[in-house]
């Protein structure tokens, strides 16, 4: 027995992938169909009318947030494969060039020469490839591009997200949906934006007020626009 407490650090770097994906979907699903509901509500429509355009909003916005984030996701994994293809054909025909290369990058993080070219040694004996991916390219396993977790992260938090100004169609009196929808969107938006930043270990207040900010924003020049054509079309 050392007596030694062990003492283990908290990390979200390997949260960032999915954090980012389901945030975005969240928020985009809360704010949109906020807003289609203020708009169309805006423009007189009736309640039947609203909650229509409300599920087909959430609908189309789940499924075209999802193909959005696999192409965008597919796209770089595509990108991180043929960076490694690359490095791997280097590896095989120039590993001494590449080894002086790993061992200049550990240089100019503060290493000697002599030091930097026995750790670069000891990495690429264990696996050249992972160790040129981490250090000379970036990449590492708990930040890999998912595509098919960031498409269905960003489809189920859309859709979590928008069926609360949904719902709200529903309870809310036939001559005031716009406002209620707008009001419990911009506190879930605000509660949306603690947790997010929580827990990704960014400031929450900041998070907070910018997050309902826009929102609030959006929505209101939505609701602003329905409101216009509503008039005009009356």
């Amino acid at each position: 027995m050392t007596g030694i407490t062990p003492y283990f650090e908290t990390h979200y770097v390997d949260r960032v992938g999915w954090l980012r994906a389901a945030v975005l979907g969240a928020n985009d699903g809360i704010v949109s169909t906020a807003s289609l509901i203020a708009g169309v509500a805006s423009a007189g429509m009736a309640p039947a009318d609203v909650l229509l355009a409300g599920t087909a909003g959430l609908a189309a916005g789940a499924l075209s947030m999802a193909a959005g984030e696999y192409v965008s996701v597919s796209s770089q994994s595509d990108s991180e494969k043929a960076y490694l293809e690359r490095e791997r054909r280097e590896l095989e025909r120039q590993p001494e060039h590449e080894h002086r290369e790993l061992a200049d990058i550990y240089v100019e993080r503060g290493l000697t020469p002599e030091l930097a070219h026995q750790v670069a040694g000891q990495l690429m004996e264990k696996d050249a490839l992972a160790a040129h991916a981490r250090d000379e390219l970036g990449m590492a396993e708990m930040t890999q591009a998912r595509p098919i977790q960031a498409a269905l992260s960003s489809a189920a938090a859309f859709t979590a997200g928008a069926a609360l100004p949904l719902a709200t169609v529903l309870v809310a009196p036939a001559g005031s949906i716009g406002i209620v929808a707008t009001v419990a969107s911009v506190l879930a938006l605000a509660v949306l934006g603690a947790v997010s930043a929580r827990t990704g270990g960014a400031p929450v207040l900041r998070a907070v007020l910018r997050v309902s900010f826009w929102g609030a924003a959006a929505m209101a020049g939505t609701a602003l626009v329905g409101g216009l054509f509503g008039t005009a079309v009356a």
